[in-house]
């Protein structure tokens, strides 16, 4: 009997490391290799973009955080002096479905969902919608990303996704 549970002690002594080891990789979301593919957002930033009258720049900042553990990357932007627009996102890659999902809320009782995908250099955000009674297709893109700058596009379809068109794009600078 003694020999039995000396056997047994040892086993779990032996197995559970390498279980638990194995469990913690396959079952922690945040370890998937999508998770990197957000972190050329993360850092504090200044923005610009077209004002609305010709030779106008409009300003802003945004800060992107990772928080939950480096799981959730979250977002808050300030549209400044420029515009009354202050919000706040969360992405997290759900490894479930292989994709990136955000949700954005804003101190205009705005609330968007997005859906995608980092592929070819871009990260694509998108969503339907509807205006004005038609189906709309909205999408972000995050693009020309290098190590201090970028540009984001908020872009719209009413054609299923033939053609876009650029409703606000936003060049992206990093704070020194």
């Amino acid at each position: 009997m003694m020999r039995m549970l000396v056997v047994f002690f040892l086993a779990v002594i032996v197995v559970s490391p390498l279980f638990a080891r194995q469990t913690s990789t396959t079952q922690n979301p945040c370890l998937a290799p999508q998770q990197k593919q957000f972190d050329f957002w993360v850092g504090e930033w200044e923005l610009t973009w077209p004002g609305q009258n010709p030779g106008e720049t409009g300003h802003g900042t945004n800060s992107i955080n990772r928080i939950m553990d480096g799981c959730v990357v979250q977002e808050n932007f300030s549209g400044g002096d420029s515009m009354h627009l202050r919000g706040t996102s969360v992405s997290t890659f759900d490894a479930r479905s292989s994709h990136w999902k955000q949700t954005w809320v804003d101190n205009e009782g705005g609330y968007l969902d997005f859906v995608g995908d980092f592929s070819n250099g871009q990260m694509i955000l998108q969503r339907e919608a509807v205006r004005n009674g038609t189906k709309i297709l909205q999408r972000m893109v995050w693009k020309n990303i290098t190590a201090n700058e970028f540009d984001w596009n908020w872009e719209a379809s009413s054609d299923g996704g033939k053609t876009w068109q650029v409703n606000w794009p936003i060049h992206y600078r990093r704070k020194r």
